[in-house]
């Protein structure tokens, strides 16, 4: 049966046809088993339209070292993206020259931990650095195998505020609902490496997504529902529209967010038939996991104007990381770019203290010092709100350099973001 807008409102299982016609094994992605004719027109669709967005220069002079039999249509399908992601050693060594610590660590002796790189963003990794800034993000080192105090596999306590499988409900108002555990990419510093990539569960069952919105249907307090996973843009067109119908049919669901770094990695995800299906369901927000502005490339650009065309608003999460992004120039940068590509910056992290995030936590103090460096020297919508997410559950803790120095009699005694003290009257009105 088809509600309004065209949601479908059937009780069945999630779609096994999607938008395209490739078997995605290694994702856990269900495809087309035939090639209907609406299927293909989608598909079409899709494919003519996307070569546009191959504009990044160092993604052309990858292309063509690396991939120069591969056509403009296979590189800017998705698809195609994921079917050739880079998570050898070996392949790795024909694209990179790897440092001694790199090649150790890819060799087995590092974290255990899967690698996997799409091509896209492996266009983006300085050859020759170790300690290019994303290149840093996404090839092991031997680091990873050390446990540093504080460190644990859960350091958010997710499992113990889970009720059911694949939801974490830890605030009153919202949940966290886990779609899948793949990622097109993997970052080396994630929260959930303990389950993210793990082939024990590669393709959470249907079984799980109907409990788990069982459970959200039956807690009327839920208003926030957060989807991530792994990627939830990993997932086609057909099992996402199928998931937030669900979600939509819940009354007391008022907001839907999706948590992805998707169009950071594999921009070629974000087709118009996606941004299509997506702005049937508003409100519905996305947050956008950038690092650096070395990611902030042409395609990249056109993903997030795709999606902000399609009226969703975008935020960006960022993890604060040593020797990555961890100075007031760099988050700058970042920031002002995100700015002009219409995506709000929104948190900026402190790094959890996964196993083996040593080399990549920073003192807070750091943290502190960004956002101070940046407060009164860019637009306020630009600087981000810092946060710990305590271990073990505690939930995000703002952080902010202390602007209010004291109480002299009624008046508070607040710095500006110079250093120049003012005077605020705050007694009684006469």
């Amino acid at each position: 049966m088809m509600g309004k807008q065209g949601i479908c409102l059937d009780d069945g299982e999630p779609p096994d046809r999607g938008s395209a016609s490739v078997v995605l094994e290694t994702a856990g992605i269900d495809a087309p088993k035939d090639k209907t004719r609406e299927s293909i027109r989608a598909r079409v669709s899709e494919l003519v339209t996307v070569p546009k967005l191959l504009t990044n220069s160092e993604t052309l002079r990858f292309r063509k070292k690396f991939f120069k039999n591969v056509s403009d249509i296979e590189w800017n399908d998705w698809h195609w993206q994921i079917r050739h992601r880079i998570s050898t050693l070996g392949e790795l060594e024909n694209l990179l020259q790897l440092s001694d610590d790199e090649r150790t660590a890819l060799s087995g002796n590092g974290s255990a931990f899967p690698v996997a790189i799409t091509p896209y963003y492996a266009s983006l990794l300085d050859p020759d650095d170790p300690s290019h800034p994303l290149r840093r993000t996404v090839i092991p080192v031997t680091a990873e195998n050390i446990k540093s105090q504080g460190e644990d596999e859960d350091p958010l306590g997710e499992e113990k505020d889970t009720p059911v499988p694949g939801v974490v409900h830890r605030y009153p108002d919202r949940v966290l609902f886990l779609l899948t555990d793949f990622c097109s990419t993997y970052c080396r510093y994630c929260t959930r490496s303990r389950t993210v990539g793990c082939s024990k569960d590669r393709n959470l069952s249907t079984d799980r997504w109907k409990k788990a919105i069982e459970y959200i249907k039956s807690n009327s307090s839920i208003r926030d529902v957060l989807l991530s996973g792994g990627d939830p843009l990993t997932l086609s067109n057909d099992k996402l529209e199928w998931l937030l119908s669900r979600l939509r049919r819940i009354p007391h669901v008022e907001v839907v967010r999706i948590g992805t770094k998707v169009p950071v990695v594999m921009p070629q995800r974000i087709t118009p038939s996606l941004c299509k299906m997506l702005s049937r369901f508003h409100p519905l927000w996305v947050s956008i996991h950038f690092t650096h502005p070395a990611e902030l490339t042409a395609e990249v650009k056109r993903a997030c104007e795709n999606l902000a065309n399609a009226g969703i608003p975008l935020q960006s999460q960022t993890v604060l990381l040593s020797g990555i992004n961890d100075d007031v120039d760099t988050m700058r940068r970042l920031f002002h770019g995100l700015v002009k590509m219409r995506v709000r910056p929104y948190y900026l992290y402190q790094c959890d203290p996964i196993v083996g995030s040593g080399h990549f936590r920073t003192p807070v103090e750091k943290g502190l010092e960004i956002i101070k460096g940046l407060r009164g020297y860019t637009s306020g919508f630009a600087v981000p709100m810092y946060v710990i997410d305590c271990p073990g559950g505690g939930g995000k803790v703002p952080l902010m350099p202390n602007y209010m120095i004291g109480r002299d009699g009624e008046d508070v005694i607040l710095q500006n973001y110079v250093g120049n003290h003012y005077r605020y009257f705050d007694g009684k009105a006469s």
